[in-house]
């Protein structure tokens, strides 16, 4: 669950660029929570366009692709798929681009020069490897179509070599658009989480978003419904294999995921069984409003800016859910962040970022369809409908989904609705990616040197084999 209320939402321009050439390779020193790492950019001009990469030298991640380059009046605007990042800098007279950040709801300042940075004293983060070379099954990228919405959605599907048809389950991802390997910095925690379960005997069906990798659709105006239906179309695909055994076909949603699998289920007689990770139980206002209040104090942010915050997103959040005007919405909730931001000038407007423009930014991420969908969905609602047998995992540490409210409301909905097929586990010193912490906090989570815990790839797979054996 990466998307936060009042946090600033970087908007992404897709103009022709004009101006001044800004070729060449920025460098930039990042500081999250105290750990420098080094971002690079690789900027190429050609005609009146940009493109670009991304090295994350001190994480062993290189050339990631940039999706959007867009550079005019001075801003420019950067947007990498892969790793979840928006990047939005004004160029200022030193030929230095000074702008923010963003990854996994937070904002860090970041400098960009065309001086080359040194590598800081600190241990390099090595990347494990995400799959060994020889794999013990068969690999297949796939596409099918959601006839429904009209959009081709393309995979990878993984099979044992085990001459019978095997159980299968599709992996859904979490908010944000991903790709069909969840990647972000150089990690692959589907990657990971589709060759332990396939070499253990279950098939396995990932796929790039709606709008990501090499699917089409249009992320942006979709919702959690909306994305529900990529996955009933997942479920039909994997209907057609002869390989699979299709009364064995189940749903592991992550974080959103986890919204979306009950809501599949729900409606399917086709689901066997689901596996939440981190999924929730809360209705999504209440769940906002928990997180930002979890987080901040992780990361330090006083008592009284805490209190004032939660007025303050209270507010908006109610407006969200109960406007149903959609000019009065926007103009509400304009009203509201400009107060906001207007008192406390000093701490909330970012450098680089002038006041109504990160107001503008701010109401359209809060009146999006997605937002608008995710505060007004009650998951119990959902899972009460739900009569498979359900695995439901949390992190300890997970403060954006956290676990105990979490699970206990979702083991009451699926009571409440008489399934009693229900096992739910909260895994000791996990994160909401399931990676070991110190804090939970979003901001650890480029820097941990693990894509997925084995203790919850242990708890996933041992429970998938004991429900389709």
């Amino acid at each position: 669950m990466k998307k936060t209320v009042l946090i600033l939402a970087i908007v992404l321009s897709t103009v022709n660029l004009f101006g001044q050439n800004i070729s060449g390779r920025w460098n930039g020193l990042l500081n999250i929570h105290g750990r420098e790492l080094r971002i690079v950019f690789d900027i190429t001009r050609t005609g009146k366009s940009y493109s670009a990469t991304m090295d994350s030298p001190d994480q062993g991640a290189m050339g990631i692709p940039v999706k959007t380059t867009s550079y005019s009046d001075s801003i420019l605007t950067l947007f990498i798929e892969e790793a979840g990042i928006e990047y939005l800098a004004d160029l200022s007279k030193e030929n230095t681009f000074v702008g923010l950040l963003k990854q996994s709801g937070e904002l860090f300042p970041l400098v960009l020069t065309k001086e080359k940075i040194k590598p800081t004293k600190q241990a390099r983060v090595e990347r494990p490897a995400m799959v060994s070379e020889s794999h013990s099954y068969y690999i297949e990228d796939i596409t099918f179509q959601n006839r429904k919405d009209n959009i081709t959605l393309a995979g990878t599907f993984t099979l044992p070599i085990a001459g019978k048809k095997s159980p299968a389950v599709i992996l859904i991802s979490g908010s944000g658009p991903q790709n069909r390997n969840a990647e972000a910095f150089g990690y692959k925690p589907f990657e990971m989480l589709a060759d332990y379960l396939t070499s253990n005997g279950i098939a396995v069906l990932r796929f790039d978003d709606r709008g990501t990798g090499s699917s089409t659709g249009n992320f942006e105006n979709s919702t959690t419904a909306d994305f529900a239906t990529d996955v009933e179309a997942a479920l039909s695909y994997l209907k057609t294999r002869p390989e699979i055994n299709t009364s064995k076909i189940g749903l592991i949603g992550q974080s959103e995921g986890g919204i979306i699998a009950p809501m599949v289920a729900a409606a399917s007689i086709d689901v066997s069984f689901i596996v939440l990770l981190a999924g929730t139980g809360v209705p999504g206002d209440e769940l906002i409003l928990l997180q930002q209040q979890l987080t901040g104090q992780v990361s330090g942010v006083g008592e009284m800016k805490l209190l004032n915050d939660k007025i303050i997103n209270e507010e908006a959040v109610r407006l969200v859910a109960n406007e149903t005007d959609e000019g009065l919405l926007e103009t509400e909730v304009q009203a509201i962040l400009t107060e906001e931001i207007t008192n406390h000038s000093d701490s909330k407007l970012p450098l680089g970022i002038a006041q109504q423009e990160l107001v503008n930014q701010q109401v359209k991420q809060l009146t999006s369809p997605w937002f608008k969908f995710f505060v007004k969905h009650n998951p119990a609602l959902v899972l009460q409908k739900v009569t498979c047998p359900v695995l439901a995992l949390n992190g300890e540490k997970d403060l954006q989904v956290p676990a105990n409210i979490n699970l206990e409301a979702i083991k009451n909905a699926l009571d409440k609705g008489g399934n009693k097929n229900v096992e739910v586990k909260i895994l000791p010193g996990l994160n909401h990616l399931f990676k070991k912490c110190s804090t939970g906090s979003p901001a650890e989570y480029a820097a941990i040197k693990q894509s997925i815990s084995p203790d919850a790839l242990y708890e996933i797979g041992k429970w998938i084999i004991r429900k389709t054996n």
